[in-house]
């Protein structure tokens, strides 16, 4: 309670905030009938029009919880209680003394004790789960965890009683149900009591699944998020007490959601490794193109055992997002297991080198199960980007509609982009270690080169139509129609490897209608380019102050880019300031001037004598 206490007291010091008006309006006593009367109804559906979960909910949404701030939450529950208690005259005692009351059914005259209590017990859950992110790395706040959950639960257990009252209505009473097997539920889940706590989660959703029945549609939301969100809780509590097919539906939840929230997360995915781990422990071999490789490393095994499970989320992914997500989670998990082959590939080098020595060109197993792992990586590389192509191509299908939408359209540049992306992923396909004698391999590699170069080349051919370029993506088109019958002369053995890829004979047909359009559209444009040539019409650029004797039907006249001159005007060369050198001083002879300057004093004793006396000559 002490560390509550000061939280109340923190919320005092921040919260002239606590007296703003929108906060105050939540304690107001709403209008209608006298509360206080035995006949009246009791329930929180009558504050603001609004039910437990919806109260809990919106005040959680409001402050702070929607970035997971469970310490402003938890301020801001203090600063309502004493809000509240302050309003109801129901002050625990004053500034200098303690003194410690109770809502009892003899007292409950308003519907607001109802919140106090559900205030009490929302502080103590904040508190929880600040303290739970803080356990992260100090185990030992776990502790004051539990104790704050109990707490909670204890409030909860005090609203459901109060709400057994014939005073309160039917709804309010299954909230209170529903909000006490929760917080059970999640202390129960905290002590690892699966069984009490599926049991209290199971109450939970019945009574949110009835809810959600008997209201609106829109009231239904709110029950059926609550309801989602506990529904991963109630199958890991199923899995630890012994139900086995638990751990897919779990596995399909995550894969889906792209990893739980909350309570959850940390476990399931401890749980999910730690299963795989497990399952890894009977995985001792890989086998890949008619060699088999061990495999010793346990990052590399879990991986391994968890692709198959990941490639088929993604093949039941439901839309373009959550497979995209899907498909950089998986890519993420392959770079880990790469990188773990690849400290193990360091300290054997030397023994990597004999061994291409002994075996005549034959790579160590640890090098071919790191070209195992690379291939998966840019295989799967390719096939995200092949989603991403699908979809821009179904975007340039419905461009017209997206223009007037006004959003951005996507061009075939974007197409073009990403197929030089793929075909360079297959480049490194046929540099990997160990494959690089394997003729089938190669082969195979080489069609699938020929079909993406294909679908690159239209794309090419239909950025130069829109630039009306007709002879540049006539050439393109027949380059694909090369391509193309390249791919079905030589697929006759691979066709089994080829399924996955786009069918070439689908971009035939494409591309020969699309050349008559496009020969049709060369034609039209030429019928147009010859007609606006005429005399009359011709424009050849200059301002209309230089062609005042030629007559032309210029439309820029009337618009507001009219061009009458040039300006500003150009440079022209002027006659510059002469600059004087004076050439002739150097032949002029001047008169002796000998004549009129004085004759120097002459020197000597005498005249050394004569200028200290002072006399001259």
């Amino acid at each position: 309670m002490a560390a509550e206490r000061q939280g109340a007291g923190g919320g005092r010091g921040g919260g002239g905030g606590g007296g703003s008006t929108e906060e105050n309006k939540e304690n107001e006593r709403p209008a209608g009938p006298q509360a206080g009367s035995l006949g009246d109804s009791l329930g929180l559906e009558s504050i603001l029009r609004r039910g437990v979960l919806q109260i809990v909910k919106e005040s959680q949404q409001q402050h702070g919880l929607r970035h997971g701030d469970f310490q402003r939450y938890r301020g801001y529950c203090s600063r309502r209680l004493r809000r509240l208690r302050k309003t109801l005259n129901f002050k625990m005692g004053n500034r200098h003394k303690f003194t410690g009351k109770k809502v009892t059914e003899e007292i409950l005259s308003d519907n607001r004790y109802l919140l106090l209590i559900l205030m009490d017990a929302e502080r103590a859950w904040s508190y929880a789960m600040q303290l739970k992110q803080e356990a992260n790395t100090e185990p030992r706040k776990r502790f004051h965890l539990l104790s704050r959950l109990r707490k909670a639960v204890k409030h909860a257990e005090e609203l459901e009683r109060l709400c057994e009252s014939n005073r309160v209505d039917a709804k309010t009473k299954l909230e209170a149900q529903a909000y006490m097997a929760y917080l059970t539920g999640m202390l129960r889940f905290e002590h690892q009591e699966w069984k009490a706590a599926m049991e209290a989660f199971n109450k939970c959703k019945t009574i949110y699944e009835k809810l959600a029945n008997a209201f609106t549609e829109e009231q239904a939301v709110l029950y059926n998020q609550r309801v989602e969100e506990i529904s991963p809780n109630i199958r890991y509590c199923a899995y630890n007490i012994g139900d086995q097919s638990a751990m897919n539906e779990l596995m399909q939840m995550r894969l889906r959601s792209g990893g739980t929230e909350g309570l959850l997360a940390e476990k399931l995915e401890a749980l999910i490794t730690q299963t795989r781990a497990k399952q890894a422990a009977t995985m001792s071999e890989v086998e890949w193109r008619g060699r088999t490789v061990p495999v010793k490393i346990d990052k590399v095994r879990i991986f391994l055992l968890g692709l198959a499970d990941n490639e088929a989320a993604i093949a039941q992914a439901e839309n373009e997002e959550t497979k995209e997500r899907l498909f950089e989670s998986l890519l993420s998990e392959c770079r880990d297991a790469i990188q773990a082959v690849r400290e193990d590939l360091k300290p054997d080098q030397k023994q990597r080198e004999h061994s291409l020595e002994n075996d005549s060109g034959k790579v160590s197993n640890i090098q071919y199960l790191h070209s195992y792992l690379t291939y998966i990586k840019l295989s799967t590389a390719i096939k995200r980007n092949e989603s991403m192509a699908k979809s821009l191509q179904k975007a340039l299908l419905q461009q017209q509609q997206s223009e007037e939408d006004g959003k951005r359209t996507p061009r075939p540049q974007d197409l073009i982009r990403l197929y030089d992306i793929i075909l360079q992923n297959l480049v490194e396909l046929t540099q990997l270690p160990g494959l690089e004698e394997d003729k089938n391999f190669q082969k195979e590699i080489g069609l699938k080169t020929l079909v993406y170069k294909a679908y690159r080349c239209f794309f090419i051919a239909q950025s130069y139509v829109l630039v009306k370029k007709w002879s540049e993506a006539l050439v393109l088109y027949e380059r694909v129609l090369k391509y193309a019958r390249e791919v079905q002369s030589g697929a006759g053995a691979y066709t089994n490897s080829l399924k996955e890829l786009p069918d070439v004979q689908d971009l035939i047909t494409q591309v020969n209608a699309e050349k008559y359009s496009l020969q049709a559209a060369a034609i039209l444009d030429a019928n147009d380019t010859h007609e606006t040539e005429s005399p009359s019409q011709v424009k050849d650029g200059k301002p209309l102050s230089e062609r005042f004797e030629t007559f032309c039907l210029d439309p820029s006249l009337v618009s507001k880019q009219v061009s009458l001159v040039h300006f500003p005007p150009g440079f022209q060369p002027i006659p510059c300031k002469p600059l004087f050198f004076d050439l002739a001083l150097n032949h002029v002879a001047f008169p002796p001037l000998e004549d009129k300057v004085e004759q120097k004093a002459k020197s000597g004793l005498t005249g050394y004598i004569k200028g200290i006396f002072g006399f001259k000559s």
